[in-house]
Protein backbone atom coordinates (compact mmCIF):
# COMPACT_ATOMS: atom_id res chain seq x y z
CA UNK A 1 0.00 0.00 0.00
CA UNK A 2 2.14 2.78 -1.34
CA UNK A 3 0.14 5.53 0.72
CA UNK A 4 1.58 4.09 4.08
CA UNK A 5 4.81 5.59 5.81
CA UNK A 6 6.41 2.45 6.35
CA UNK A 7 4.81 -0.69 5.86
CA UNK A 8 7.80 -2.52 5.20
CA UNK A 9 9.24 -1.91 8.87
CA UNK A 10 5.46 -2.92 10.31
CA UNK A 11 4.81 -5.63 8.15
CA UNK A 12 8.30 -7.09 8.63
CA UNK A 13 7.90 -6.90 12.57
CA UNK A 14 4.35 -8.60 12.44
CA UNK A 15 6.35 -11.49 10.94
CA UNK A 16 8.90 -11.57 13.67
CA UNK A 17 6.27 -11.77 16.44
CA UNK A 18 4.90 -14.80 14.59
CA UNK A 19 8.27 -16.35 14.31
CA UNK A 20 9.37 -15.87 17.84
CA UNK A 21 5.96 -17.23 19.20
CA UNK A 22 6.52 -20.36 17.46
CA UNK A 23 9.44 -20.78 19.89
CA UNK A 24 6.74 -21.43 22.14
CA UNK A 25 5.83 -24.58 21.76
CA UNK A 26 8.70 -26.57 21.71
CA UNK A 27 10.16 -24.31 24.82
CA UNK A 28 6.92 -25.23 26.93
CA UNK A 29 7.16 -29.24 25.31
CA UNK A 30 10.72 -29.14 26.71
CA UNK A 31 9.40 -28.63 30.44
CA UNK A 32 8.11 -31.88 30.71
CA UNK A 33 11.96 -33.29 30.69
CA UNK A 34 13.13 -30.41 33.47
CA UNK A 35 13.49 -33.19 36.35
CA UNK A 36 14.00 -36.51 34.21
CA UNK A 37 15.92 -34.77 31.29
CA UNK A 38 17.06 -36.90 28.08
CA UNK A 39 19.25 -35.20 24.93
CA UNK A 40 15.53 -34.82 23.19
CA UNK A 41 15.54 -30.95 25.09
CA UNK A 42 19.40 -29.95 24.05
CA UNK A 43 18.43 -29.30 19.90
CA UNK A 44 15.86 -27.23 20.81
CA UNK A 45 17.43 -24.97 23.47
CA UNK A 46 20.07 -24.73 20.62
CA UNK A 47 18.21 -23.51 18.04
CA UNK A 48 15.40 -21.74 20.32
CA UNK A 49 17.38 -19.76 22.27
CA UNK A 50 19.76 -18.27 20.35
CA UNK A 51 16.83 -17.55 17.51
CA UNK A 52 14.35 -16.58 19.40
CA UNK A 53 16.67 -13.54 21.97
CA UNK A 54 18.30 -12.75 18.40
CA UNK A 55 14.74 -12.28 16.79
CA UNK A 56 13.27 -10.54 19.78
CA UNK A 57 16.21 -8.15 20.19
CA UNK A 58 15.91 -7.47 16.69
CA UNK A 59 12.13 -6.88 16.56
CA UNK A 60 12.51 -4.50 19.83
CA UNK A 61 15.07 -2.79 18.26
CA UNK A 62 12.83 -2.27 14.96
CA UNK A 63 9.43 -1.39 17.02
CA UNK A 64 11.88 1.13 19.18
CA UNK A 65 12.94 2.91 16.27
CA UNK A 66 9.51 2.72 14.30
CA UNK A 67 8.13 4.21 17.61
CA UNK A 68 11.09 7.17 17.57
CA UNK A 69 9.62 8.20 14.16
CA UNK A 70 6.00 7.85 14.53
CA UNK A 71 3.90 10.88 13.86
CA UNK A 72 0.66 11.00 15.33
CA UNK A 73 -2.21 13.50 13.78
CA UNK A 74 -4.77 13.69 16.29
CA UNK A 75 -7.01 15.63 14.01
CA UNK A 76 -6.99 13.54 11.14
CA UNK A 77 -7.86 10.39 13.32
CA UNK A 78 -10.79 12.80 14.85
CA UNK A 79 -12.38 13.38 11.66
CA UNK A 80 -11.87 9.78 10.58
CA UNK A 81 -13.82 8.45 13.45
CA UNK A 82 -16.52 11.59 13.08
CA UNK A 83 -16.64 10.54 9.54
CA UNK A 84 -18.35 7.19 10.45
CA UNK A 85 -21.11 9.13 11.93
CA UNK A 86 -20.74 7.37 15.43
CA UNK A 87 -21.51 3.68 14.51
CA UNK A 88 -18.07 3.02 15.89
CA UNK A 89 -19.47 3.01 19.57
CA UNK A 90 -21.92 -0.06 18.63
CA UNK A 91 -20.41 -2.52 20.84
CA UNK A 92 -20.49 0.70 23.64
CA UNK A 93 -24.61 0.83 22.58
CA UNK A 94 -25.45 -2.30 22.71
CA UNK A 95 -24.09 -2.88 26.39
CA UNK A 96 -25.99 0.39 27.24
CA UNK A 97 -29.37 -0.81 25.71
CA UNK A 98 -29.07 -4.42 27.60
CA UNK A 99 -28.25 -2.79 31.31
CA UNK A 100 -31.04 -0.22 30.54
CA UNK A 101 -33.24 -3.70 30.44
CA UNK A 102 -33.29 -4.63 26.90
CA UNK A 103 -32.99 -8.33 26.12
CA UNK A 104 -29.15 -8.41 24.57
CA UNK A 105 -30.42 -10.24 21.28
CA UNK A 106 -33.34 -6.99 21.06
CA UNK A 107 -30.52 -4.70 21.78
CA UNK A 108 -28.05 -6.31 19.11
CA UNK A 109 -31.09 -6.09 16.48
CA UNK A 110 -31.57 -2.85 17.83
CA UNK A 111 -27.87 -1.57 16.93
CA UNK A 112 -27.53 -3.62 14.25
CA UNK A 113 -30.34 -2.00 12.39
CA UNK A 114 -29.54 1.43 13.46
CA UNK A 115 -26.03 1.22 12.44
CA UNK A 116 -26.53 0.09 8.73
CA UNK A 117 -28.90 2.90 8.77
CA UNK A 118 -26.18 4.92 9.46
CA UNK A 119 -23.79 3.16 7.33
CA UNK A 120 -25.62 3.35 4.25
CA UNK A 121 -26.68 6.91 4.26
CA UNK A 122 -23.08 8.26 5.28
CA UNK A 123 -21.92 11.11 2.75
CA UNK A 124 -25.37 11.65 1.69
CA UNK A 125 -27.46 15.09 2.30
CA UNK A 126 -30.14 13.30 4.21
CA UNK A 127 -27.61 11.08 6.24
CA UNK A 128 -28.14 11.03 10.05
CA UNK A 129 -25.56 10.15 12.65
CA UNK A 130 -26.08 6.72 14.85
CA UNK A 131 -27.41 8.79 17.73
CA UNK A 132 -30.21 10.28 15.44
CA UNK A 133 -31.14 6.82 14.11
CA UNK A 134 -31.09 5.33 17.53
CA UNK A 135 -33.22 8.75 18.90
CA UNK A 136 -35.54 8.13 16.68
CA UNK A 137 -36.30 4.15 17.57
CA UNK A 138 -39.33 3.61 18.90
CA UNK A 139 -37.24 0.57 20.71
CA UNK A 140 -35.34 3.05 21.91
CA UNK A 141 -36.62 6.26 22.31
CA UNK A 142 -38.15 6.56 26.06
CA UNK A 143 -36.58 3.23 27.40
CA UNK A 144 -32.81 4.89 27.31
CA UNK A 145 -32.04 7.57 28.98
CA UNK A 146 -30.11 10.78 27.10
CA UNK A 147 -27.93 10.27 29.39
CA UNK A 148 -26.90 6.78 29.26
CA UNK A 149 -26.58 7.15 25.39
CA UNK A 150 -24.06 10.13 26.21
CA UNK A 151 -21.97 7.62 28.24
CA UNK A 152 -22.05 4.63 25.50
CA UNK A 153 -21.07 7.48 22.82
CA UNK A 154 -17.97 9.06 24.83
CA UNK A 155 -14.89 8.73 23.08
CA UNK A 156 -13.29 9.64 26.09
CA UNK A 157 -14.36 6.33 28.28
CA UNK A 158 -11.72 3.84 26.23
CA UNK A 159 -9.04 6.18 27.11
CA UNK A 160 -10.25 6.03 30.99
CA UNK A 161 -6.94 3.79 31.64
CA UNK A 162 -4.64 5.10 29.53
CA UNK A 163 -2.60 7.24 32.28
CA UNK A 164 -2.94 4.36 34.63
CA UNK A 165 -1.39 1.91 31.57
CA UNK A 166 1.66 4.28 30.35
CA UNK A 167 2.46 5.01 33.95
CA UNK A 168 2.04 1.01 34.62
CA UNK A 169 4.26 0.24 31.03
CA UNK A 170 7.19 3.31 31.27
CA UNK A 171 7.04 4.85 35.00
CA UNK A 172 6.44 8.02 36.19
CA UNK A 173 8.92 9.46 33.79
CA UNK A 174 8.07 7.70 31.13
CA UNK A 175 7.66 9.42 27.28
CA UNK A 176 5.80 12.21 26.78
CA UNK A 177 2.08 12.46 25.55
CA UNK A 178 -0.22 14.48 24.03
Amino acid sequence: MPHKRNPVLSENLTGLARLVRSHVIPALENVALWHERDISHSSVERNICPDGTIGLDFALMRLAGMMEKLVVYPDRMQANIDSLGGVVHSGEVLLALARAGILREDAYRIVQRNAMATWTRLGHKDAKTFRENLEADPEVAGRVPPAVLDAAMDSASHLRSLDHTFTRVFGETGPARS
